[in-house]
């Protein structure tokens, strides 16, 4: 009852309204009189505009990320003008700084020192470029403009030309956690593929009825014909979803995504064929590495590496990529075809050299 008596006191006696402490174009200043002074901003507005069609790169590559701004009248006076850059996560929650700049001094931040830094060609342009692009920066980037009480933002969406593959380790299949997972991409020159990656796979004819881990913490795979283990045959085509799984407890495939390379993929062979290890040699012998598996996916996809002939890859695998399907090369669709995880057999090789 004490309780119930104080609230209703205080809700009698107090006038002023319930404000939740953050304004974004007024400031509230208290006067002492019980009056309450707005002050509205009415300066020139800012507008930032970005790209509104995604900007595609690759691996290695340098790329920019147009971002200008303006304003709806004449600003004036030079003003001092904060510009920073974001990495969102694909579902906004989170960001990770790349860049803040005020006039030309600015600091990259964390993978990205080094590598961005800003192209201002003209007085209201703010946009980013990326040197070296690497894997995991594909995704969404906020341009933020920041003059005094106004900021405002845009986004842009970088996308990198690559391909999804699955990929299981020589254990066999569902052995992988979320860890795990990461390592084995990374281990072949490639890093878990995004949802919207796989969506992209799926589009272009990835058809796999094993689940496995995405770079959020999902399990999910695509499938193009539907068919009674892979969810029934009476679900619509599309990607099927685990939904986000624990990252150390359980156990699934890998997608991952490797890029465009910036070398080539080329094919040895002795007459009797070479073990891993002879295989391993003749590439270093060739002033090569042993190709990865994204390295293959990549120059099949994006040079239209064919070689009807199995080799081996680093991983211990021996595969063979096929863009013209013909008799003896495998099935009637392309693609790169695999003997597993051989423990004995002599086969050619696949090597990888950086141009």
């Amino acid at each position: 009852l004490l309780l119930e008596a104080n609230l209703l006191q205080l809700a009698s006696s107090s006038h002023h309204p319930f404000y939740n402490g953050f304004y974004y174009n007024h400031i509230m200043n208290d006067m002492d009189n019980g009056q309450d002074k707005v002050d509205y901003f009415s300066g020139p507005k800012l507008v930032v505009e970005t790209s509104k069609d995604p900007v595609y790169s690759y691996s290695g590559a340098n790329v920019t990320l147009p971002c200008h701004y303006r304003y709806d009248s004449d600003p004036g006076a030079k003003r001092k003008i904060r510009i920073k850059w974001s990495k969102l996560r694909d579902d906004y929650t989170k960001e990770q700084d790349v860049m803040v700049a005020i006039g030309k001094t600015y600091v990259a931040f964390g993978d990205f020192k080094g590598r961005a830094h800003l192209h201002q060609a003209s007085q209201y342009e703010a946009s980013l470029v990326i040197s070296d692009v690497h894997l995991k920066d594909d995704g969404k980037y906020r341009c933020e403009v920041i003059d005094g009480l106004e900021d405002e933002s845009d986004v842009v969406d970088l996308r990198l030309q690559g391909i999804v593959f699955p990929y299981q380790p020589p254990r066999g299949q569902y052995r992988l956690n979320f860890h795990e997972a990461e390592q084995v991409c990374q281990d072949q020159g490639a890093i878990l593929a995004t949802f919207h990656q796989l969506f992209q796979a799926w589009s272009e004819g990835l058809d796999w009825c094993n689940a496995g881990w995405l770079a959020d913490g999902t399990v999910q795979y695509p499938i193009r014909l539907p068919r009674k283990p892979c969810g029934g045959v009476h679900l619509a085509p599309g990607i099927r979803s685990y939904g986000p799984r624990h990252r150390h407890l359980h156990r699934f495939d890998a997608y991952c995504f490797s890029s465009m390379l910036r070398g080539e993929v080329f094919y040895l062979d002795h007459l009797t064929g070479m073990t891993l290890e002879e295989a391993k040699q003749s590439c270093q012998e060739a002033g090569a590495e042993i190709a990865r598996v994204g390295h293959l996916y990549s120059a099949w996809k994006f040079l239209g590496l064919d070689r009807c002939s199995a080799g081996w890859l680093a991983d211990g695998s021996v595969r063979y990529p096929i863009v013209k399907p013909r008799p003896n090369c495998g099935p009637a669709e392309p693609g790169v075809r695999t003997f597993g995880f051989p423990s004995k057999g002599r086969f050619g090789v696949f090597c990888y050299k950086e141009r």
